[in-house]
């Protein structure tokens, strides 16, 4: 398989979740993938939340997308395991901005200032399908 094809799929699939650690304490949570590339899985976040912190103490991640069809042996996920990094390229934190400009509505605020973008990098990508159920030591791994 291909790296496009794990790019695709995350396009695809932009609602997921995202774990992170704590200590000793796992914490997962559903994030918006803003977009990915070759270079990696973006994701905006606001500097306030436990997540942005947490990734900043221990940026080791992981993100699991999954399909939605209505008969679960169809289900199709994909996790990608790797490293958040903080962006800190004005131009993509205007693009941000703008993109995300929904949060201010939401946070009934201007939020401008309280976003960051992270890029999750360094990335071991795998799929799995039902049927992998008892062969998961066996399934394909691409490096992003």
């Amino acid at each position: 398989m291909k790296i496009e094809d794990y790019i695709q799929f995350a396009r695809a699939n932009p609602v997921c979740s995202l774990a992170t650690v704590e200590g000793s304490q796992p914490h997962v949570r559903t994030v918006l993938l803003w977009f990915a590339d070759d270079t990696g899985f973006y994701f905006v976040l606001l500097s306030p939340k436990k997540v942005s912190a947490q990734l900043k103490a221990n940026p080791r991640a992981e993100v699991c997308f999954c399909s939605h069809p209505t008969d679960l042996v169809q289900t199709r996920q994909m996790r990608v395991t790797g490293r958040m990094e903080l962006v800190t390229s004005p131009e993509l934190q205007a693009r941000a901005r703008q993109d995300r400009a929904f949060l201010s509505q939401l946070a009934g605020r201007p939020v401008d200032d309280l976003i960051e973008v992270f890029r999750l990098t360094d990335c071991d990508a795998h799929f799995w399908v039902m049927r992998d159920i008892l062969h998961e030591p066996a399934l394909e791994h691409v490096a992003i």
